[in-house]
């Protein structure tokens, strides 16, 4: 997700795209572990990605994790 989509989210609505997107995260952590193949390391970063933008924005609003 793009951050210029991501500042137009409401506080509430970037928790719940961030608690979507850890538990994503952390399915696609089990699923290498489990088989042994990274063939979804981009994904991933992606994943990272995006969970560092939006607590970087919730950091600027003034919310807590």
């Amino acid at each position: 997700m793009h951050i210029k989509d991501l500042r137009n989210l409401s506080t509430d609505a970037l928790q719940s795209r961030l608690n979507q997107v850890s538990m994503d995260l952390s399915i696609e952590r089990r699923k290498i572990a489990s088989t042994g193949v990274q063939a979804k390391k981009a994904k991933i970063r992606e994943m990272r990605r995006t969970i560092a933008q939006i607590l970087t924005l919730l950091r600027e609003r003034g919310a807590s994790k």
